[in-house]
This record gives structure tokens, C-alpha cells and sequence, in this order.
């Protein structure tokens, strides 16, 4: 049997726009088929494609160089740090406050795991109201998964942080203690409560304090 790999990444498509404020992606052709023709032998032609896009589109991962200058961007996350994570996650689909604190944590088994945070607000992706009234940690929340020894933390959701708080407490806390913080996942719902391996690499591109990325879970073999 082979592996089992849920993707938790959302597809980011020409003028959609992810992040209020920011502009949305743009997708075109550098090198177009029709272009490429007599480039190359008879018959044969390639495509390539150019974006032009802000770094935190979509499902995304922030590196400690977000929020603090000088601080290690994507480029010097160790891949131990964001790859084949043992993960856990957190389900409140059924709780109803949009402000998730530490009581909502407490005894779930986060020291050195990935730990996601399901709300359900995924499943609203390209709707009107996905980043209205968006589910957050608080600050307590986050100063909890630091004590506890997570080793990044995800949400489904635009943003960790209350968009209406200009401190940022828990990007702030997170990323000061090194725990990368990925935000626009999906499908947590396909995943157990535990039993899994989370993977959120970006490209290893220096400069850049956020990168999208294609995360996904793998299973281990005691869920079938």
C-alpha cells in the first residue's frame, strides 16, 4: 500500500486575491508555447510561466525575519525544522468564540510537535467572508505553545494574530522563540487528532521572511 498524503495547501490562482490589503497574484506566461515554437527542433516547445506575487500568499510559512529584523529568513530554516514533523492538531470546528486561548490547548500533547489548529474557516477559502471575523490565538494561547515546546504552529485561517491588534502578540512570541508559524491551511478535517507526519517547506530563497509553500501530511502506518 502506498503512502497516505493529505494535501493542506490551497491552490493560489491568477488575480485571487489572498490577504486583504495585499495585491493578488499574477500569472502569466514568460515563454508561451505559441512563443516557443522554431526555438527549438520541429515539433518540440516549452512553456514557461512567471508570478508576480507578495510573499505570504496562500498557505504560507513565517520565518523568525517577519516580525524580527536580521532574524533567520526561510532560506536558513533547517528543513529539520519544517519537514516530517510529528503533528498533532487541535479541533474546534464546533467552538463557537473566535479568540482561542490556552484552556482550548491545555493537554493535547504539543512538546515537539507540529501542532494545527482546525476552526473549519477553510472550507470558506474564495468567499467573501473568509477574512471577516477570522478565528485567532490570543496571546495567552501563544505563550502556552511556546512553554509547552511546540515546534511550529498552523492555522486555518488568514492570520494567527486578531488583524485588529497592531501588536501581534502571537506572531511576536512565536516567532522570537523560533517556532515557524504557517497560516491558509486546509483540509485539517482529513487528518486524525494525531498519528501523522506535517511537512511545510518553502523555497530556500534568501531574503524572503515568509514563502508560500505546499504542505501536506503523511500518515503514519497505524491509521491504515
Amino acid at each position: 500500500m502506498g503512502k497516505q498524503i493529505v494535501d493542506l495547501s490551497h491552490t493560489i490562482e491568477h488575480g485571487h486575491i489572498t490577504y486583504p490589503g495585499m495585491p493578488a497574484p499574477q500569472i502569466s506566461d514568460f515563454l508561451s508555447f505559441e512563443e516557443a515554437k522554431g526555438k527549438y527542433a520541429p515539433g518540440v516547445a516549452f512553456n514557461i510561466g512567471r508570478i508576480e506575487m507578495v510573499a505570504n500568499s496562500g498557505t504560507s510559512i513565517d520565518s523568525p525575519a517577519h516580525r524580527y529584523e536580521g532574524t533567520a529568513d526561510v532560506a536558513d530554516l533547517p528543513l529539520a525544522a519544517v519537514a516530517d514533523l510529528e503533528g498533532v492538531v487541535i479541533r474546534l470546528v464546533e467552538f463557537k468564540e473566535r479568540a482561542i486561548t490556552r484552556q482550548q490547548l491545555e493537554g493535547l500533547g504539543i512538546r515537539n510537535r507540529a501542532v494545527l489548529i482546525e476552526t473549519g474557516r477553510g472550507q470558506a477559502w474564495g468567499q467573501p467572508d473568509y477574512f471577516t471575523d477570522h478565528p485567532y490565538l490570543t496571546e495567552d494561547a501563544a505563550a502556552y505553545l511556546k512553554e509547552e515546546g511546540a515546534l511550529l504552529v498552523g492555522i486555518d485561517s488568514h492570520n494567527i494574530d486578531d488583524t485588529s491588534d497592531p501588536l501581534r502578540p502571537v506572531h511576536s512570541i512565536l516567532l522570537a522563540a523560533s517556532i515557524p508559524i504557517v497560516e491558509n491551511l486546509t483540509n485539517l478535517g482529513q487528518l486524525p487528532l494525531e498519528g501523522f507526519y506535517f511537512t511545510a517547506a518553502p523555497m530556500k530563497m534568501k531574503g524572503m521572511s515568509a514563502f508560500p509553500i505546499r504542505a501536506w501530511a503523511r500518515l503514519a502506518s497505524n491509521n491504515g
